[in-house]
């Protein structure tokens, strides 16, 4: 159902290292108060995975993913995605890597309320040079893919929650990204409608894209290959699912 197009120059092949990083440390500073959220992390997440991260809210598992992907800066230490160093590079070189290579899906949705969800659906090849009727086909298709597409010129405020998160899954996908990072993405939906975008990552993971997700739902995680637990801004626990069952 999911295809993934990679660009040439970087090496995402099956079960290569995509996302390495190296003793991150991120401190928030607001005035006088320091609050630590990484405490020298080190992870590697290789490609094609499907990774949960969890842990007590507050401890670092967004900041965590929002680190790894460049949304976030960091104070010390590296991350590279499909070996280039994301903090070595000027903002715009970081700003097109994600482009190219990761999708985003978040609790919130984060879709323009005055877009149908086929205009949010474009916005990402829009951004990127695609020609509008050929960004126009695209999103088209990729709402069909996540079963929303006769939907497609309906704006959010017309959707239920399930169906919002279905347009910014197709959002997240329909650049063929080698990475998608999803925070919470069922945070604010019934068990029925969670389980189904479960299955939508799933899919996508089964086609050859790496999925990180943020949950607090140990029941998505078990789903996953491996579950990375934070507390207090470390990694407590780094296993997989299986040995997680065993346990």
């Amino acid at each position: 159902m999911f295809r993934t197009k990679l660009e040439a120059d970087v090496d995402v092949s099956l079960g290569a290292s995509v996302v390495s990083a190296k003793k991150v440390r991120k401190t928030y500073r607001t005035g006088n108060l320091e609050v630590p959220a990484l405490k020298g992390v080190d992870l590697e997440i290789s490609s094609g995975e499907f990774v949960a991260i969890i842990g007590p809210s507050g401890n670092g598992k967004s900041t965590l993913l929002n680190c790894l992907s460049g949304i976030d800066t960091i104070d010390s230490g590296s991350v590279h995605i499909a070996g280039q160093d994301i903090f070595g590079v000027r903002d715009a070189k970081r700003t097109a890597l994600r482009a190219s290579m990761m999708g985003f899906i978040f609790q919130s949705f984060n879709l323009v309320p005055v877009f149908s969800a086929v205009e949010n659906v474009e916005m990402p090849l829009l951004a990127a040079g695609v020609k509008p009727k050929i960004a126009r086909e695209k999103a088209s298709r990729m709402l069909d893919q996540v079963n929303i597409g006769k939907r497609s010129a309906h704006r959010p405020s017309e959707l239920s929650g399930g169906e919002q998160q279905r347009v910014a899954i197709a959002r997240a996908l329909v650049a063929e990204p080698a990475i998608i990072w999803a925070d919470e993405p069922t945070g604010n939906l019934d068990s029925a409608t969670a389980a189904v975008i479960v299955d939508l990552l799933k899919e996508v993971n089964a086609n050859g894209q790496t999925v990180v997700i943020v949950t607090h739902d140990r029941g998505i995680a078990k789903q996953s290959d491996r579950i990375v637990k934070v507390r207090d801004g470390r990694i407590e626990s780094d296993e997989t699912s299986a040995e997680m069952a065993g346990a």
